[in-house]
C-alpha cells in the first residue's frame, strides 16, 4: 500500500522539489500551498506523514500543528524550517512534531527522516489493528496458566472454520471468548451476530433464527430476514445453546450439514456461509444421555471445546482483573480512585466469586462509584465480601496450617446460614440481605450443598 505524505508549503519550488525526491521511492504526494488547503486535505484523505512548513502565508505552521494533532495525535509531522528557527522548531517538537528538517536540506537527510517517520506510522497502525482485533478480551487478563492455555487455544483454533462449545460457569466470559475468535479469524469483517437463545421463547426462535416468510403464522404481517442470514459471512454465537427445543435443534444441524436454511413457511433454501460457536454453562453431554439434546448435533458442534475455568481457579489473577476494571471504572465516572487497600485486595483475593468475573466486575464498579479518595478501602466493597474481614472471628491457623479454601467455604456457608435463618428460609431474601442478586445467592447455596429443609424462592 502506497504511503500519502502530505507537503504543507507555498514555495512550489521545494514542491516540486520533494516531489521528485519521494515520488521515485514509492511515496504518493499531496501537496497544499497555505494552512487551510492542507487541513482540508488532511480532513478528508488518509495520511501517513506531513511536512508542514512553520512559515505559511495564512497562519503559522506552529499554529495549525495542534490542530492536526488534534484531529489525529499519532499522526507524525516533520516540520520545515529555516537555520534562523530552530529555536521555534525544537518548541514544535515540545508540541508534538515527530521533527524537524532545517532549509536547505540534503535529500539523504530528508528520505532518512520521510522513511522513519513512515515506519513508525506503519507500526502504530498494526499495533492499532491489533488492539481492536483483541477489543473486548479485558476478561482474558491474567497470567494464570489456564488463562495462557486458552489464549493458545484460541488462536490456534480461531483461523480454521470448524464450529467450537464454549463451556463454563455464567460469568466467566463464554461470548468474550467467542468474540476473540472471531475477530482473529478470517471473518473478522463479517458481522459477530450473539444469540442468547435462553432469553427467547422457544415458539419465536425457530423464526429468530432462520426468519420467516409473510402470512407464515399470526402476526406475520412482511418477511423478516433471520439472524443467520444477518451473520453471513460472519460468525453466530449460539448461547445457552442446550435451551433450544428439539424441534428447532432438528433445523440447526441441517444448517450445519447443507449450509443453508429456509424461512418458517418458507419453500426455499437459502445458502448461508456462517461459522457456529456455541455456549453452555450445564454438562451438555448429560442432556444428550437424558435424552433433551441430539447427539448427532452435539458432535457437530462440539469440534473444538474451550473449557472457560470460573475465577476461584484461577485466583492469582484476581488482582490483575481488580485493578484493569478499577481503572476502567474510575475514568468512566470520573473517579479518582487509582489503588486498593491492602485489606480490600486480601478480601477480594480469598472471596469464592460465584458470580465469576462478571460478579467481579459489578464489584469493583460499586466500589469505585462509593469510594471518595484515592484508594477503594473494605467498606466500599460488597457485604458477601466484607464477611472475610480481619476484624471478624477468624479459623486458628495451626503450625501446621489449614485448608485455606476449606476455610473460606465454612465460612460461607456460616454466612448463607444466618441469613437463611434471619429471612425464614426465603432465599430471595437472604440474598437481599448479603447483597446479592437471587441468582448469585442460589449458585452459592447450592454449590456449598448446605443441608437443611428445601427453601422457599
Amino acid at each position: 500500500m502506497v504511503s500519502k505524505i502530505l507537503i504543507i508549503d507555498d514555495e512550489p519550488v521545494l514542491q516540486d522539489v520533494l516531489m521528485n525526491l519521494l515520488t521515485p521511492e514509492g511515496f504518493e504526494i499531496l501537496p497544499a500551498l497555505n494552512a487551510a488547503e492542507g487541513l482540508d486535505i488532511f480532513t478528508r484523505e488518509e495520511v501517513d506523514l506531513i511536512l508542514l512548513d512553520l512559515m505559511l502565508p495564512d497562519r503559522p505552521g506552529l499554529e495549525l500543528l495542534p490542530e492536526i494533532l488534534q484531529l489525529e495525535k499519532e499522526i507524525p509531522v516533520i516540520v520545515i524550517t529555516a537555520h534562523s528557527s530552530i529555536e521555534t522548531a525544537i518548541q514544535a517538537i515540545q508540541s508534538g512534531a515527530f521533527h524537524y528538517l532545517p532549509k536547505p536540506f540534503k535529500n539523504d537527510e530528508v528520505l532518512h527522516l520521510v522513511r522513519q517517520a513512515v515506519e513508525r506510522r506503519r507500526l502504530q497502525q498494526e499495533n492499532r489493528q491489533l488492539r481492536e482485533r483483541l477489543k473486548g478480551a479485558g476478561e482474558f487478563t491474567g497470567a494464570s496458566r489456564r488463562i495462557r492455555e486458552i489464549y493458545e487455544l484460541i488462536q490456534r483454533a480461531a483461523p480454521a472454520r470448524s464450529n467450537i462449545l464454549i463451556t463454563g460457569e455464567s460469568g466467566t466470559g463464554k461470548e468474550l471468548a467467542a468474540r476473540a475468535i472471531h475477530r482473529l479469524s478470517p471473518r473478522e469483517k463479517g458481522p459477530f451476530v450473539p444469540v442468547h437463545t435462553s432469553a427467547i421463547p422457544s415458539e419465536l426462535l425457530e423464526s429468530t433464527l432462520f426468519g420467516h416468510i409473510k402470512g407464515a403464522f399470526t402476526g406475520a404481517v412482511a418477511s423478516k430476514m433471520g439472524l443467520f442470514e444477518a451473520a453471513d459471512g460472519g460468525t453466530v454465537f449460539l448461547d445457552e445453546v442446550g435451551t433450544i427445543a428439539p424441534d428447532t435443534q432438528t433445523k440447526l444441524l441441517r444448517v450445519i450439514q447443507e449450509r443453508e436454511i429456509r424461512r418458517v413457511g418458507g419453500v426455499e433454501s437459502l445458502n448461508v456461509d456462517v461459522r457456529i460457536l456455541a455456549a453452555t454453562n450445564v454438562d451438555l453431554w448429560k442432556e444428550v444421555q437424558a435424552g433433551r439434546f441430539r447427539e448427532d448435533l452435539y458432535y457437530r458442534l462440539n469440534v473444538i471445546t474451550i473449557e472457560m475455568p470460573p475465577l476461584r481457579e484461577r485466583r492469582e489473577d484476581i488482582p490483575l482483573l481488580a485493578m484493569r476494571f478499577l481503572r476502567d471504572f474510575a475514568e468512566e465516572n470520573g473517579r479518582p480512585v487509582q489503588a486498593f487497600s491492602p485489606e480490600a485486595m486480601d478480601l477480594l483475593s480469598a472471596y469464592e466469586w460465584p458470580g465469576n468475573v462478571r460478579e467481579l466486575e459489578n464489584a469493583i464498579e460499586r466500589a469505585v462509584v462509593l469510594s471518595s479518595g484515592s484508594e477503594v478501602d473494605v467498606e466500599a466493597l460488597p457485604p458477601a465480601l466484607r464477611g472475610t474481614s480481619t476484624a471478624t472471628r477468624l479459623p486458628e491457623i495451626t503450625p501446621e496450617g489449614l485448608d485455606y479454601r476449606k476455610a473460606v467455604a465454612e465460612y460461607q456457608r456460616a454466612l448463607v446460614r444466618k441469613a437463611m435463618d434471619l429471612s425464614g428460609g426465603v432465599q430471595r431474601k437472604a440474598a437481599r440481605l448479603l447483597g446479592l442478586s437471587p441468582t448469585t445467592f442460589n449458585e452459592i447455596y447450592r454449590r456449598l450443598e448446605i443441608p437443611g429443609p428445601d427453601s422457599k424462592s
